[in-house]
């Protein structure tokens, strides 16, 4: 859960600052920040947080995970979304400053849904799949953020999922006549 909320600081920090969003001597925004920036700004910090937080590594994991492309473009896309218009060097040198005003800001709230919700959908099925490998001896024990999820207490068992067999084309050819057997 500390990972989480370290996360879901980093997400704030690294979106607010340099869009204007979160006031800074550092920098100045040359449009106001819109009503709908804030709630996008702080609901995708806080999934950007969560999505991180379930690419951590447990003690008793061996393989490592890497969950940088997930989170950074959840982050990026955001970033995008609340970020002036105006003040973005790739759209004003694509479109020019009327081109950024009248095209790219409509589409920011746009943006802003796709930022939502891809990293809802990252999240679901990052916690829907804490079960997808079979497990020697059992199931590994859930994280603190799927018990959450799944609303199940720690001390009682969830449900296993259903884990779809391999495809034929997965199969070495030893295998596929096991299989058909």
């Amino acid at each position: 859960m500390v990972t989480a909320v370290v996360a879901t600081v980093v997400f704030l920090l690294a979106v607010g600052v340099p869009t204007g969003v979160m006031p800074t001597p550092l920098y100045t925004r040359m449009t106001p920040v819109l009503w709908w920036n804030y709630p996008v700004w702080l609901a995708t910090a806080v999934l950007g947080g969560l999505v991180a937080a379930t690419y951590i590594r447990r003690p008793e994991d061996r393989a490592a995970r890497n969950g940088a492309t997930a989170a950074t473009g959840g982050g990026l896309l955001a970033a995008f979304a609340v970020g002036c218009p105006v003040c973005n060097k790739l759209v004003v040198a694509t479109l020019g400053v009327s081109g950024a005003m009248t095209i790219w800001a409509p589409l920011q709230p746009v943006l802003a849904v796709l930022s939502i919700a891809g990293l809802l959908w990252t999240l679901r099925r990052r916690l829907r799949n804490e079960y997808a490998c079979a497990v020697p001896g059992g199931r590994p024990p859930r994280t603190p953020i799927a018990q959450a999820v799944d609303g199940a207490p720690p001390d009682r068992p969830t449900v296993d999922r259903v884990v779809t067999p391999p495809s034929a084309g997965d199969l070495t050819p030893s295998e596929r006549s096991d299989a058909r057997g």
